[in-house]
């Protein structure tokens, strides 16, 4: 699949690879001051860590991670919905993300969490409406899933994860990112309800 010019996804990408590079490397005090924190913001009302922590990333391998997701259906689906659908669908998907995960943790102050994929969540099951057949592969496996499944899978078991004690990986952020970007792109493209179900 040729890859088409996509200046929102390369924009976001560099942003989080500075971002996350930065904290990473030279300033820990940095990812801790704008990562998402349940304590932030209730006691000190800062709302712009849902927006902030989605350029911040834990270790060197989860930034990696997104941002190859996100290379490999940015550009798809932002050749398909253009910029501002684009944008549209990443940062709702983040938006949602963040409001899900305070309500689940809402009476747990310390809960934190960062990373991409709540955005890259959104972009990815978009790309599964548009592309249901296309084959997904997940990391080393040999064999690709259908996306229309994989994008069922990855909210079944992304909800039966969320909220559970010691867990490192934010399921409802990835729910909640993954159920806004079916909603906006469909609000957007109702046509491709043909492509799923047709």
């Amino acid at each position: 699949m040729e890859l088409p010019g996509a200046p929102a996804t390369y924009a976001l990408i560099i942003a989080n690879l500075i971002a996350s590079l930065y904290g990473l490397l030279f300033d820990q005090r940095f990812v801790a001051s704008y990562a998402f924190n349940v304590g932030a913001l209730v006691e000190r009302k800062q709302h712009y860590r849902v927006f902030t922590s989605s350029f911040l990333h834990g270790s060197l391998f989860h930034l990696l991670f997104n941002m190859m997701a996100l290379l490999s259906f940015g550009p798809v689906v932002e050749r398909l919905l253009g910029m501002d659908g684009f944008l549209v669908v990443y940062f709702g998907a983040v938006l949602t993300s963040g409001i899900v995960s305070f309500y689940v943790n809402r009476n747990n102050l310390d809960y934190s969490s960062l990373g991409a994929s709540d955005g890259v969540s959104g972009i990815l099951l978009s790309f599964c409406l548009f592309f249901p057949l296309e084959n997904i592969y997940i990391l080393f496996l040999p064999v690709g899933i259908p996306a229309i499944l994989f994008a069922v899978l990855f909210m079944v078991i992304s909800a039966g994860l969320m909220g559970r004690e010691g867990n490192r990986i934010s399921h409802e952020g990835h729910l909640g990112g993954a159920i806004a970007g079916v909603v906006l792109t469909l609000l957007m493209r109702p046509d491709i309800l043909g492509l799923v179900f047709g």
